[in-house]
């Protein structure tokens, strides 16, 4: 499993419905459970990102799908960081030479 930080900004409507942010949450974790993503990690935060997420997922391809359909409901726009543990930044850096 790959592990992604997501960073999630509502959007105008997103904020119009700030209240039910968590709701959202608990609904769209057991949307992406279904498609093999996992929430390690979720906080709502201050500053240049309104949450942000760690999440496990098998792959760019399945990621990507469960964010584009979190997305079209309108209530968030996301970016998204691929991250790397250190055995696996290991693994990178011996790859580097």
């Amino acid at each position: 499993m790959a592990t992604y930080v997501v960073l999630l900004d509502w959007t105008e409507q997103g904020v119009g419905k700030f209240q039910e942010s968590v709701d959202r949450y608990e609904s769209a974790s057991g949307q992406f459970e279904s498609m093999g993503v996992s929430f390690k990690d979720i906080y709502w935060t201050l500053g240049s990102h309104d949450i942000v997420s760690v999440v496990d997922a098998p792959d760019d391809e399945t990621l990507a799908a469960a964010l584009l359909s979190l997305a079209s409901q309108g209530n968030v726009r996301t970016t998204t960081l691929r991250a790397f543990s250190a055995d696996e930044m290991r693994g990178v850096l011996s790859k580097a030479g």
